[in-house]
């Protein structure tokens, strides 16, 4: 009996489906006024679809023809198979009687079907919502604008393209990763080629920082033991990857595309390493009011600086209709305003937990901020080009913003304050811009009532210098280690964490006698002029501040050290106190 209930609801609610979306089916076709949308039926009919169970054929291609007129796609069938349609490709569907699917298959244009797994398994799974993201790109790869001629010159430039890279990306080249596939990405000529399947859309993948819960020896950390800096306590997740699909958009002006390869054969570099192409008039080209896309993903925030470096690269303006200046921390902290509206004055604070326990505070001031220039921001979500060459120049260009990026949000906690109620951070920390490529961070030495600045410079996304001031060490390494450090975990509270260790240890050893006290250990409590590298803050009494207070370094602290680490320099290891990272945990 319980069984027959069953049948007659499950056949009940399959005729109510199938009514539902045929009314729905009716409504979307129909002629309609464009200010009355019939979005709240699409929106009925996803509801349903999300707690309808798919138990048979017509389910199933109700279903999916519903993704298809999502996306503006046509829809065709047969008795059992069937088809989304766009100009340039088309899905093949093949279901079984229960509305389970044998098999599907994606046709380019101009090549057979070929079987896709990716697709095959989301729609076994019943994973809609993920089949409708992932047939959205492959259609964002494929919507090529103009008439059927142009279409076809577009999608045939767009392959060459694409061919070149890949050959570019086989040169031969000097790893600096251990990591082979790492070292593609954030090093390699044309980055992370992703489209060995014809169910992908093209997409570079070029830049991938290291995360917290990536132990050392997943990488080479020379000269500093290989079993530092080991954080067990966060779960090893795959490290966030910003990437760029390739595709083609219009353009106001006319440009010269590729009908053809632009690479000699076989491929060559020259002095510098750099590939070589044929001059425009050795290979055949098509002029047509578009261009080659970087659709990034996601937007990447950039100050104007590197915005004008794109330009000037490509020779293509990047459309600023659309972008929305900001202070550079408003935009990677996600608290820009509106368009038209200025950025707040508000100071940004945040705690930041570290996987051991420890808690920093960051303060960045809107004042020094956004009263930069040069720290003028907007997220960039697309980037014309014209040709293969601007492609490895531009990825360049974003990695070395993508790692500033990166460094400044190693400074900006979780959602909400972070910390446990009563938790008192271990560190106040202040960080203000120096210039395009640099900010500061000024913290309280732990052995004196004096400040310390280290000073960060990202010269690019592989080469990033730390430079200390005012800490009263006289080892010359310390430089070398803590850019270093810096480099390998791209993380501005490691590598406070590693130097407020330091200094504790450092104050709290006796001195040699090749060692004489410092000016300013001797006097760092009558200290109280303050002034930053950038000369942003203040004077005020020592006695007088907390730590959350204008930080600042004494003027007279900054200048013994300055000093170049010698070659080969040893320092010895911060983490050694377990009460910080301790280095036998693997």
């Amino acid at each position: 009996m319980e069984s027959k209930i069953s049948k007659l609801h499950l056949k009940f609610a399959e005729k109510t489906w199938n009514e539902t979306f045929q009314l729905v089916r009716r409504c979307m076709d129909k002629p309609k006024d464009k200010s009355k949308p019939c979005r709240p039926l699409v929106r009925s009919l996803e509801r349903l679809q999300d707690v309808f169970n798919v138990s048979s054929m017509k389910t199933m291609r109700s279903r999916l023809e519903m993704i298809a007129k999502q996306q503006g796609m046509g829809f065709h069938l047969t008795e059992a198979t069937c088809y989304l349609t766009a100009d340039l490709f088309y899905l093949e569907v093949v279901l079984l009687p229960y509305g389970g699917v044998a098999e599907v298959k994606v046709a380019p244009h101009g090549k057979a079907p070929v079987p896709s797994e990716s697709f095959l398994q989301l729609l076994r799974s019943k994973e809609f919502a993920e089949f409708s993201v992932k047939l959205a790109g492959l259609f964002t790869q494929y919507d090529i604008p103009g008439d059927s001629e142009t279409r076809l010159k577009l999608f045939s430039s767009m392959q060459w393209l694409w061919k070149d890279l890949q050959q570019i990306s086989q040169l031969p080249s000097v790893p600096k990763d251990s990591d082979p596939r790492v070292d593609v990405m954030n090093h390699g000529r044309s980055g992370c080629l992703i489209a060995e399947k014809e169910d992908f859309p093209m997409t570079i993948q070029f830049y991938a920082p290291p995360t917290d819960g990536m132990k050392t020896s997943d990488r080479p950390f020379v000269p500093f033991p290989p079993k530092a800096l080991l954080f067990e306590e966060t779960a090893a997740t795959e490290p966030p990857v910003q990437a760029a699909r390739v595709t083609v958009g219009v353009s106001d002006a006319a440009h010269r595309l590729q009908m053809a390869s632009l690479l000699p054969q076989p491929p060559q570099l020259d002095p510098q390493g750099h590939p070589v192409f044929l001059s425009s008039a050795e290979a055949p080209h098509e002029t047509l009011p578009a261009c080659f896309l970087l659709k990034l993903q996601p937007a990447v925030p950039m100050t104007l600086s590197f915005v004008d470096k794109l330009r000037h690269i490509t020779d293509i303006p990047i459309p600023d209709v659309d972008l929305q200046w900001a202070p550079l921390p408003k935009l990677l902290t996600g608290r820009s305003n509106g368009p038209g509206e200025l950025p707040d004055e508000q100071d940004t604070i945040f705690t930041v937990p570290l996987p051991d326990g420890a808690l920093h505070r960051y303060v960045l001031l809107a004042a020094a901020w956004g009263e930069a220039p040069a720290q003028r921001a907007a997220a960039v979500d697309s980037i014309p080009f014209t040709h293969p060459a601007h492609v490895p120049a531009l990825l360049q260009l974003l990695r070395h913003q993508s790692a500033i990026n990166t460094l400044l949000r190693s400074c900006i906690g979780p959602p909400g304050d972070g910390a446990a109620a009563g938790s008192v951070p271990d560190l106040h920390l202040e960080v203000l811009p120096e210039s395009e490529t640099s900010f500061s961070v000024t913290f309280q030495r732990p052995d004196a009532d004096s400040l310390a600045v280290l000073l960060v410079n990202v010269c690019d996304s592989s080469q990033i210098t730390c430079t200390l001031f005012g800490s009263g060490m006289v080892d010359p390494s310390v430089d070398e280690y803590l850019s270093a450090v810096m480099k390998r975990f791209m993380s501005v509270p490691v590598t406070l964490k590693a130097l407020h260790g330091r200094l504790e240890e450092s104050s709290s050893a006796p001195l040699s006698p090749g060692r004489p006290a410092t000016p300013e250990a001797e006097n760092h409590r009558s200290s109280t002029t303050v002034t930053a590298p950038s000369g942003a803050l203040t004077a005020r009494p020592q006695s007088a501040a907390g730590p959350e207070e204008g930080l600042a370094v004494a003027e007279s602290e900054l200048l013994p050290e300055i000093t170049a680490s010698p070659a080969g320099a040893s320092y010895p290891d911060p983490f050694a106190r377990t009460d910080v990272f301790t280095p036998g945990d693997q």
